[in-house]
């Protein structure tokens, strides 16, 4: 195989490698467990928001409002804790991610609204419901001990969050590899009339890949907020472009069809350790965005590339 689809093919290992070698010559202590604990966290509520759009997006959808649901299911989590108690509350918070997902998947699924518009439509509606509820001002929890628990280090490396990450990521690969509905799910995102034909209910997929995207936005901001003994109207506003940069790094199509558990993480655990190399350097926050950028556009373009060279190669076969 020539050097060239070698790169191509493995561009994800390739990058998150260089990410990491030019970090560890760049920022002094970087190459530490502590170091690693504090990256994977961070990567961990990148990571389980891009767990749900990355199923979205192997379904051909899209969703803008990851970061507003982050920020609201994390307001109920803390906001209902002195009625109802401290884990009562965290569901009720997650369910209300669940929820912001069967109004995205009513909007998209059943009334057609473009998924691109309709979640951006919910976006400003579900941020300026989270501000409505607390008048713009953070809601503090009621138990700053089970915060920092929530924040405890365990075996030197693992937070809850960040556990909770990989399990998670361990139960996509194997739905998504080795189950039916998993391999439904590719088949809708390729051509969904073709999987409506030949049986699949490609609307119900669809429809409970919004919730599911939703209710992981949700799970993560309860943890977030859980762990921060805070709910906030602000929190997550720029995350919805992060985590669409890690799946995509990550080697999912935005066109639906492709995608992978263990790209996700790739591209998770890149973005985490850029964005930890650069704040350790006190580079300034609109600069590791221009850099995020940047690995975004090599990405699409290398992306384009293989879908060139897999053209060319097959209309060679059919010619010969």
């Amino acid at each position: 195989m020539p050097i060239t689809s070698l790169i191509i093919r493995y561009r994800v290992a390739i990058i998150l490698a260089a990410t990491l070698i030019v970090a560890c010559i760049w920022v002094p202590g970087f190459a530490s467990l502590s170091t690693a604990s504090l990256g994977l966290d961070r990567g961990a509520t990148i990571g389980i928001i891009a767990i749900g759009l990355t199923v979205l997006l192997i379904a051909g959808q899209i969703d803008l409002s990851g970061g507003a649901v982050f920020a609201l299911s994390g307001i109920v989590a803390i906001g209902l804790q002195p009625s109802i108690g401290i884990w009562p509350a965290a569901f009720v918070g997650i369910l209300a991610g669940a929820a912001c997902g069967v109004v995205n998947g009513l909007l998209s699924v059943v009334f057609k609204v473009n998924s691109l518009v309709a979640t951006l439509a919910t976006m400003l509606i579900f941020r300026a419901i989270a501000h409505w509820i607390t008048n713009s001002q953070p809601v503090a929890g009621v138990d700053i001990m089970f915060s920092l628990a929530m924040a405890k280090i365990y075996l030197d490396l693992f937070t809850v969050r960040s556990g909770l990450f990989l399990i998670a990521l361990v139960l996509l690969h194997f739905w998504l590899t080795r189950t039916v509905s998993g391999r439904n799910l590719f088949a809708v995102g390729s051509n969904a009339t073709a999987a409506e034909s030949s049986g699949i209910a490609a609307n119900v997929v669809l429809f409970f890949s919004f919730v599911f995207a939703s209710t992981l936005a949700g799970l993560a901001g309860v943890l977030q907020s859980l762990t921060a003994n805070t709910g906030s109207p602000v929190f997550g506003e720029d995350l919805t472009v992060m985590v669409i940069a890690a799946v995509v790094v990550g080697g999912t199509r935005l066109e639906g069809g492709r995608g992978s558990a263990l790209g996700t993480l790739g591209g998770v655990l890149t973005i985490a350790s850029l964005t930890t190399a650069m704040e350790f350097q006190s580079v300034p926050a609109y600069i590791q965005q221009v850099v995020t950028g940047l690995i975004l556009i090599l990405l699409v373009v290398l992306d384009r590339a293989v879908r060139r060279q897999s053209y060319s190669h097959a209309a060679t076969i059919s010619q010969s």
